[in-house]
């Protein structure tokens, strides 16, 4: 009984550790190592393809009266300009509206794999996709405040806070390092690490049940409340997928607010 349990035990990937998020090739060249086109770079691929086809085929036609696909992409664009571009920006936003847009649906689709069905990874449990989607904000708001000031107008502007001078050796390094280096980092690691940590959980919990199962047959019952708590978990890691596509749109137009406002 022993013997056997410990092979069906053995045929369960557990437990589960930082090598499954990676994931070996999925096309027959470049051999199984080979880590250039994986299910996390395919997801990629679809959630572009998805992004790009359906605001291109709801806009292709609009109409007056809008369809439902419409009035779906409308109200997506909508609460994001409404909600966040003028809201942080006012007016100003409305400017920002169309990038706000795409990087809120680009990182909503993309954390919306993790619960999807053999799917069920999201590519933004990968540090390099929020640290991409981190810089591209990066870049924009320093460019931003640049073009708004003047370069040296801004540094000084993001610098110097209006403060005692015998003050301002210790500030300006703390303004520096929270404005140029916490900024992009935290925006990267905030959306990396509840994604990663979601996906684990899940994996847990699913993974778990089937160990205890297989360890043996007196274990069923906790085997039933770990895959109940596993759909538990689906439901809150919705919630997570939403709030942290909105609290990274939310920080980047906050973060280009700093950079226009005229007031340190």
């Amino acid at each position: 009984m022993t013997g056997q349990s410990t092979v069906l035990a053995a045929d369960v990937p557990f437990p589960p550790s930082v090598e499954d998020f990676y994931l070996p090739s999925i096309v027959p060249w470049g051999g199984h190592d080979s880590y250039w086109f994986t299910k996390i770079t395919a997801l990629l691929w679809i959630s572009v393809a998805l992004i790009i086809i359906f605001f291109l085929v709801t806009y292709r036609k609009p109409k007056l009266v809008p369809t439902k696909k419409q009035w779906i992409a409308e109200s997506i664009y909508g609460f994001v300009r409404n909600n966040i571009a003028v809201d942080m920006l006012g007016k100003r936003g409305i400017n920002f509206a169309p990038y706000l847009t795409t990087l809120f649906v680009f990182i909503l689709i993309m954390n919306f794999w993790a619960i999807v069905p053999f799917a069920q990874i999201s590519p933004n449990s990968h540090i390099a996709f929020p640290a991409v989607l981190a810089v591209i904000s990066y870049v924009m708001f320093i460019y931003i405040g640049m073009k708004h000031h003047g370069g040296l107008k801004y540094f000084k502007h993001a610098l110097i806070p209006p403060a005692p001078w015998f003050i301002l050796p210790l500030l300006i390094p703390i303004e520096f390092f929270s404005t140029f280096i916490v900024r992009p980092f935290s925006l990267a690691v905030r959306l990396f690490a509840n994604m990663f940590a979601g996906h684990m959980l899940l994996l847990v919990f699913t993974l778990g049940g089937f160990a205890m199962l297989n360890a043996n047959v007196w274990f069923a019952p906790f085997s039933v409340v770990s895959w109940a708590m596993t759909i538990a978990l689906t439901f809150l890691e919705f919630l997570v997928i939403c709030l942290q596509a909105y609290v990274f749109t939310v920080l980047t137009a906050s973060y280009v607010q700093g950079a226009l406002a005229d007031e340190h």
